[in-house]
């Protein structure tokens, strides 16, 4: 066979005694330090798993709505105007509650001969509730939807052609939540 010819690379010193790419494991690493990191990557994984499965089930929330600030409301106490006249309507089970309302509004205050007292046609209305008819009434009815011990307040022109004089006039409608006897509360609606 016949040689092969020099080239420049024959006169290259050989130091290492190796010939050729060789990989071995890089001599720095050792078992504890591949430990450490395969503990760090496992506990990693399993906090995000546990903190994902929290924003999945709704525990945690990632972006919380902002809670309103808890500063009270001023509330309207209204003004007791004896110069309204007053429909009372009874539309609960219970007879007399009418009067008993009519003779507490005229010992506030009210003459006797604006305060009208009379039984609704209905008798399973829900809620007491004092009606007025103009924005400008809504003071007054809250004034004395207090003074009657507390009641719902509502703007409403139901009542509005059953004044028969010239004053302004609210409308007391006397609920199921006043009776003592009760019964089963249909639809809440303006009674009659």
């Amino acid at each position: 066979m016949p040689k092969p010819t020099r080239d420049r690379f024959d006169d290259v010193p050989r130091s290492s005694g190796r010939i050729g790419a060789h990989r071995a494991e890089a001599p720095g690493m050792n078992g504890w330090l591949v430990l450490l990191w395969s503990f760090v990557a496992a506990l990693v994984l399993i906090i995000v798993g546990v903190f994902g499965s929290l924003v999945i089930m709704g525990r945690v929330s990632l972006f919380p709505e902002a809670v309103p600030s808890s500063t009270p409301t001023p509330t309207e106490t209204g003004v007791v105007d004896t110069s309204y006249s007053v429909l009372i309507l009874n539309a609960s089970p219970d007879e007399g509650l009418d009067e008993q309302m009519r003779d507490l509004l005229v010992n506030s205050g009210w003459a006797a001969d604006v305060v009208f007292a009379s039984d609704s046609a209905s008798q399973d209305f829900a809620t007491t509730t004092v009606y007025y008819i103009d924005a400008e009434d809504e003071l007054a009815a809250i004034g004395l939807a207090n003074l009657i011990g507390g009641a719902e307040v509502a703007q409403s022109d139901y009542y509005a052609d059953q004044n028969s004089t010239d004053q302004k006039q609210l409308t007391v409608v006397i609920g199921v939540d006043r009776a003592t006897t009760t019964e089963d509360s249909g639809e809440e609606s303006p009674a009659s």
